[in-house]
Formats: structure tokens, C-alpha cells, sequence
């Protein structure tokens, strides 16, 4: 299966993951830095699954699962370990609604790649199933490669293109944004020197102004 990829915005819409194992745990942790309305269906759940649901980051109903939990939903998780409960999931699911099976044993429409976050810098990592343990070795690569001195150095990178954008035009406009991308800038930001760009920054402005 040839998979297509795509960043989804979710914020405000409805999730629902079948389920309150450990799988769940990892599907709940990767959707909680959305604004995603996520709600877990399951008769029990894991002891961190239950410290979401008390800090309010996650609703619960604590019981069986039945069609009528899918409605609005714009994700589901099927990730119980009882095929039928699964299959279950999948003959409620409406055909607009995008189904992820966890034992892969029927409708798959979708599959979680392997995340790093470094603020509006994402990068993912996915082997397709194939081999989720070069999926997790590469992601811990990502993660020593990509410090979270990046999160800053991509929210840098966005204000000064915007303030670029407000006054150049034309070549200038081209060359500014290409001089953005002066590895002394990520130098001084991975040294925690965030002050050294702004002036950068502000003398480029000047001198093309």
C-alpha cells in the first residue's frame, strides 16, 4: 500500500480511539499537542490514560463500545486487542470517516508516523508497518540531529519572513529570504545567543532600506 502523507489539522473535531490499552496511551499522547476533542471508549483504562482523563485532556466512557460513539467523528482508532470489537468498529464506521485498525486485519485508512516536535518544526518518520523498529531508531536519530533549539530557530525564521515580507519586494525580497538561511544563524540559536539573530536581522533591514 502506497501511503499518501499529509498533516492534518484536527483542532475541534472530534476523535475517537476504541480502546484503553497501551496502544490507546500512545494514540492519546500523539494526538495531545492538538486541539483535537478526543474521547476514549472502553470498560477500563491504563493508569496514564486515566491521569489524561483527570486532567481533563481526555473524556471516558467507561463502557462497552457501540456504534453510536462514532457519531461526528472525524478519526477512529480501533485498537482493542478482540478482533471482533474491532470489527465492530469498522462496520459502525461511515465511509467519510477515517478508520485506523490497529491489528491491521481490515480497513486501514490511515497509519501514525513516528513524530519529533520542535515547535512549528515537525518531522515524521514511518516505514509503512514494515518495520517499526527502524521507524523508533530513526526517530531517536531525528531527535539527536534536530535539538529543540530548533523549535526556537523555526519560530525566528517565521517572524523575520514576515517582517521581510512587509517592506521588500522583488530581488531584495528573494535575497533577504535566502540569507535566512545563514548557518551562523541556527549556530547562535543552538548557543542560546537568540539576541545575535535579531540584530542580525535588524541590520540586513537596515541595510536595505
Amino acid at each position: 500500500m502506497n501511503y499518501f502523507p499529509l498533516l492534518m489539522n484536527i483542532d475541534y473535531k472530534k476523535v475517537v480511539i476504541v480502546g484503553g490499552g497501551h496502544v490507546a496511551r500512545q494514540k492519546v499522547e500523539a494526538l495531545l499537542p492538538t486541539n483535537a476533542q478526543v474521547t476514549v471508549i472502553s470498560p477500563a483504562v491504563t493508569e496514564k490514560l486515566q491521569h489524561y482523563i483527570n486532567e481533563g485532556l481526555v473524556t471516558w466512557k467507561e463502557k462497552a463500545f457501540q456504534p453510536a460513539d462514532l457519531d461526528d467523528a472525524t478519526l477512529i482508532f480501533a485498537v482493542t486487542d478482540e478482533e471482533e470489537v474491532n470489527n465492530a468498529v469498522e462496520e459502525a464506521a461511515q465511509h467519510w470517516q477515517l478508520l485506523c485498525r490497529a491489528d491491521a486485519k481490515g480497513r486501514v485508512d490511515f497509519i501514525n508516523p513516528a513524530v519529533v516536535r520542535r515547535g512549528d518544526f515537525i518531522l515524521t518518520v514511518s516505514t509503512s508497518g514494515a518495520s517499526p523498529g527502524l521507524t523508533r531508531q530513526v526517530k531517536t536519530d531525528l531527535e539527536e540531529q534536530f535539538g529543540v533549539h530548533y523549535a526556537q530557530y523555526i519560530s525566528f525564521l517565521k517572524e523575520a519572513r514576515q517582517r521581510i515580507l512587509q517592506v521588500f519586494t522583488g530581488d531584495e525580497k528573494k535575497q533577504l529570504l535566502a540569507e535566512l538561511l545563514d548557518p551562523q544563524l541556527l549556530q547562535w540559536m543552538e548557543q542560546g545567543e537568540k539576541q545575535n539573530c535579531e540584530a542580525w536581522l535588524q541590520q540586513r533591514l537596515g541595510e536595505k532600506k
